[in-house]
């Protein structure tokens, strides 16, 4: 591994004030935050357990971690705190459950349990499922924004309405918050929010944590939303302890709250800011480079960069111009084919970058039709199935009696002749008595409002659910786990749910999957209790859907969204018109920064070769519409470009290997 650059070295060096490590793609920023660490425990004296790092993917900071342990003994990592910023926001209010106001077990909403019950309570306003589709999206955006900006109801209420529509998002926001304490649980704004909101009301609690968290250190801050960055403001407090890396030209979620502003918020928050910029590139050729430097300088920059290599100078840029959206798969996918068997290189070198998951559909056919293997990242994920959901849902009302949301889902599955005009008396009673579904199951008074025989099943349920809390906390969890499987003979309910034979066999393997992965979080941290690993397993459901990466030798296709922070020796971006990219809805809202920074980190995956594509023609809402090239191929360097018109030919060794190569529609790009 090379030894660190001047600048990295600089960067790693410097404790006197805050920091901000400004580092261009591919510059090295892990190496300089973990060796960073490495300097504050070894050479400043700074206790592990002293030190925070915090990201926004569990992937990266598993890979910081393993990074730690390469450069000291892990005797040294000891307490160590690397995780995202939820993780470290979910400890927090694990710390401080009573001041909050929360229980024990409390649940983590995902984003169906958010969108379910917001569904809920808008019908006790609409009627019309109609208006409810209308207006749902608009109002979960809503609250999830102002819970990023730190905005609670009681202050929303005080302020002017802006419209009745305003005024009725703040109605819903309020008791959607009421429901989830009700309910005893969270949602994921919550993770970042409730710690704000605790350290704002209690300064003794927020010095308590500043002992804890004595040296801060942050990645990617460009992305970070309101609530992420007053948490890292009150952590550090008035001292100097603090290093962030970030890229202003790399924030690409402003759709999901992230202010690039942030950044340049340092300067004013942290007077003493010193500011080093990564700009040496261990990536790209110097045209790649040259290329994204070009089009970003379009963008207004609060701090100038500008990314070099050593290397090497690198082939031209090529774009393929197509006349339809079919013909560039064909394109596109004959001419990675055609590269990897004249250049022996493995499938895992190549990704297909695109603006829309809805682009991929075109590329998979004709991959699948080539006989090449791919990965398709952002596809279904683990969690979104129906068992692993189910599951997830019991394991939820065993750590937590009072989430009423698990309740509903799993009272009837497997079936247990449990009706929903049963549930609705029971969702009666239990709102005049002021108590959970679960709990209300084991109360005598319930045989006053429903039949004997509706009693006894949900005193049986009950009465199981108790018998499975006692051994929950008297024996090992993943046995808990297995034992509930069987009781609930989960098994054969898959089998009669399931079209056939096949499927019900892997969706029992879901579920073993599911108690293996709790296995391995329990093996890593042999003191869990079964709380602590549903808490975990909730926290990877949202998070880890974005995480998806396969280590097979298949093509990458994903957004350009999912491509951050990975880099592939020859990158296809697919797609460069007017409408796609920039997407039709950043142009009207002239919001094209955004858009070009989407291209810039597209651009900045590639190491070796890049090329793009555009269609003349592309399918639109059922019309065939002429495209325009995006305004972002005019703005890049045009001597470093080769425009490919019409059908390549192959030559000599290429065609030779395509002659011994058995794969279907192959002659096609031969000519």
């Amino acid at each position: 591994m090379p030894a660190l650059n001047p600048r990295q070295q600089q960067a790693v060096k410097h404790i006197d004030s805050p920091l901000l490590v400004l580092a261009g793609a591919g510059s090295g920023k892990t190496r300089v935050i973990t060796n960073k660490i490495a300097y504050l425990i070894q050479e400043c004296g700074h206790k592990a357990h002293t030190i925070a790092s915090v990201t926004f993917t569990n992937k990266a900071a598993r890979e910081m971690k393993e990074r730690v342990a390469q450069i000291i003994p892990r005797a040294q990592t000891r307490g160590l705190r690397v995780s995202t910023f939820h993780t470290l926001g979910l400890n927090i209010i694990k710390s401080e459950l009573g001041v909050l106001g929360l229980k024990s077990g409390f649940s983590i909403f995902d984003t169906h349990d958010s969108h379910a019950l917001l569904k809920d309570l808008m019908r006790s306003h609409f009627k019309d499922e109609e208006l409810i589709k209308e207006h749902f999206e608009g109002i979960a955006r809503q609250i999830s924004s102002w819970k990023n900006d730190c905005l609670t109801p009681d202050f929303l209420l005080h302020q002017p309405a802006e419209d009745p529509a305003w005024a009725y998002n703040v109605k819903i926001y309020q008791d959607y918050n009421h429901h989830l304490r009700t309910y005893n649980a969270v949602d994921f704004d919550d993770l970042i929010m409730l710690p704000v909101l605790l350290f704002k009301k209690h300064p003794a609690i927020l010095e308590k944590w500043q002992k804890r968290i004595r040296y801060l250190l942050v990645d990617e801050y460009q992305d970070t939303n309101t609530t992420q960055y007053e948490l890292v403001k009150l952590l550090v407090g008035d001292r100097s302890s603090l290093t962030v890396v970030g890229d202003d030209d790399q924030s690409i979620y402003c759709w999901r709250g992230a202010k690039p502003e942030n950044l340049a918020l340092l300067e004013k928050d942290f007077p003493s800011l010193k500011v080093i910029k990564l700009e040496q590139n261990y990536r790209s050729t110097r045209l790649i480079l040259n290329a994204a430097n070009t089009l970003i300088a379009n963008n207004p920059h609060v701090f100038e960069k500008a990314l070099w290599s050593e290397l090497g100078h690198g082939t031209p840029i090529r774009i393929m111009r197509v006349p339809d959206e079919h013909k560039e798969a064909e394109r596109v996918v004959s001419a990675l084919v055609a590269h990897h068997f004249r250049f022996k290189k493995s499938y895992r070198d190549y990704a297909i970058l695109y603006r829309g998951n809805h682009q991929s559909r075109l590329f998979e056919k004709q991959l699948r039709e080539q006989q090449v293997p791919y990965y398709l990242s952002g596809g279904v994920s683990f969690f979104s199935y129906t068992e692993t959901r189910d599951m997830l849902a019991y394991l939820r009302l065993l750590v937590n009696p009072e989430d009423d949301n698990a309740f509903l889902r799993i009272i009837n599955t497997p079936r247990r002749q449990i009706g929903s005009a049963t549930i609705e008396k029971l969702s009666h009673y239990c709102s005049q008595a002021g108590t959970s579904l679960l709990n209300a199951c084991s109360h005598l008074a319930i045989k006053e409002h429903l039949p004997e025989k509706a009693v006894q099943r949900l005193t049986d349920f009950g009465q199981w659910m108790a018998r499975m809390q006692q051994s929950a906390w008297e024996d090992n969890p993943i046995k808990v786990v297995e034992q509930l499987v069987v009781d609930i003979d989960y098994d054969t309910w898959l089998f009669e749910t399931s079209n056939n034979e096949k499927q019900a066999e892997k969706r029992i393997e879901n579920i073993n999957e599911l108690i293996a992965w709790l296995q391995r979080l329990y093996d890593n941290e042999p003191e869990s209790s079964l709380e602590d690993l549903v808490s975990k397993m909730l926290l990877l459901n949202i998070m880890d859907r974005q995480e998806e990466e396969s280590e097979d030798d298949q093509v990458a296709l994903m957004t350009m969204h999912a491509s951050k922070g990975l880099e592939f020796p020859y990158v296809y971006i697919v797609g460069m018109e007017e409408g796609l990219l920039p997407h039709r809805t950043s142009i009207e809202e002239d919001n094209i920064e955004e858009e070009r920074r989407l291209c810039y980190v597209g651009i900045t995956r590639a190491q070796k070769e890049l090329t793009f594509s555009l269609s003349e023609k592309r399918r639109q809402y059922g019309e065939i519409i002429d495209t325009e090239p995006s305004r972002f191929l005019d703005e890049l360097p045009q001597e470093d470009l080769e425009w490919l018109e019409g059908k390549q030919r192959l030559e000599g060794e290429e065609r030779k290997a395509f002659g011994r190569a058995s794969i279907a529609g192959i002659r096609d790009i031969l000519g």
